[in-house]
């Protein structure tokens, strides 16, 4: 099979496309053939060498959707379509950038669907963080207002996307207003601009604070994110776009503001309910839902690829086709 091999961290030309042995699945071990896999910042931490428990060389990619070719245990069943995500894909065992993958059973989700491999493959990361971040690290809810803190990150419009079905009045961030429409799409009520005091623009619209921020940037935005809040609202951090994981000399009675609440949350496969993934995927089928998609590149692309997804712009999520 042909894969995308990374041997150490680099630039993006170390992704380097080899010929490999097709795995072979143990019992507990799903061997999927891969028709399309969603591009993460997840892969680009690992290419920079930011990531912990990896090792190389190692076939990126922390998601995939595909085919089940080989299931010794009988969990799912050969020509099945299913979808698998994180639990160490990519990191500690190889991921989805190739043609075929072996992942265990625990981390595989089956599904229904006659949509195209590429949009099913732009979905699960992006998803399952955007849903475990609104129900458990926020306890969203209907007439809430929420701030998503990059906004026009994949996850951040799936956020948008998935806090309208329910009802919530959405603000969310961009570095340039000319890409408003971007958020328009997912549904965003106010695109706000992002040149870092978000909190003083938030709060001309909402003047007590919103009820609910996630926070996809990461540890340089937070503490003006926080600053957005309401007394008794939630900040939740789910995401690190910029790289910068940790606050030095973090004392939180000054850092949080009176009353605020902060969460994390990083999930996994289980955060994912079966029902709630093929409920979207039915919506996307009948029209009643949409995910902001980019562009779709090949493995040999794979390096343009991880270049658009660093410089900021891929204005959806990007996926890679065998």
């Amino acid at each position: 099979m042909r894969a995308v091999v990374l041997d150490a961290p680099g630039p993006s030309e170390a992704l380097r496309v080899r010929d490999l042995p097709v795995p072979t699945p143990s019992p507990g071990e799903v061997l999927i053939r891969v028709t399309a896999s969603g591009i993460n910042r997840s892969e680009l931490h690992t290419r920079l060498g930011l990531a912990e428990g990896v090792t190389f060389p190692r076939v990126l990619g922390i998601e995939t959707t595909g085919v089940v070719a080989a299931c010794p245990g009988g969990e799912f069943e050969v020509g099945a379509r299913v979808v698998a995500m994180m639990g160490g894909m990519g990191r500690e065992f190889d991921g989805g950038y190739a043609e075929y993958t072996c992942v265990p059973a625990r981390q595989v989700i089956g599904i229904r669907t006659d949509l195209a491999p590429e949009l099913v493959g732009a979905l699960p990361e992006m998803l399952q963080t955007a849903y475990g971040s609104l129900s458990v690290g926020l306890d969203a809810r209907p007439g809430q207002t929420l701030l998503i803190r990059g906004g026009t990150s994949s996850v951040g419009l799936a956020a948008a996307v998935l806090a309208k079905r329910i009802g919530m009045t959405v603000l969310s961030t961009t570095r340039d207003l000319g890409r408003s429409d971007l958020l328009a799409a997912a549904g965003v009520d106010h695109p706000v601009l992002d040149d870092g005091a978000v909190a003083t623009r938030v709060r001309e619209l909402v003047p007590d604070g919103v009820d609910a921020a996630l926070e996809l940037v990461g540890t340089p935005t937070l503490r003006d994110t926080l600053q957005a809040v309401r007394v008794h609202g939630v900040a939740c951090v789910s995401g690190m776009l910029s790289n910068v994981w940790t606050i030095p000399d973090f004392y939180p009675i000054a850092y949080i503001p009176r009353g605020v609440r902060m969460t994390g949350y990083g999930g996994d496969a289980a955060d994912l309910p079966a029902e709630v993934l093929q409920g979207f995927l039915d919506d996307l089928a009948a029209g009643r839902a949409s995910i902001p998609t980019g562009r779709v590149f090949r493995l040999d692309e794979i390096a343009e690829a991880h270049r658009l997804m660093e410089s900021g712009h891929a204005g959806g999520k990007l996926v890679v086709v065998p």
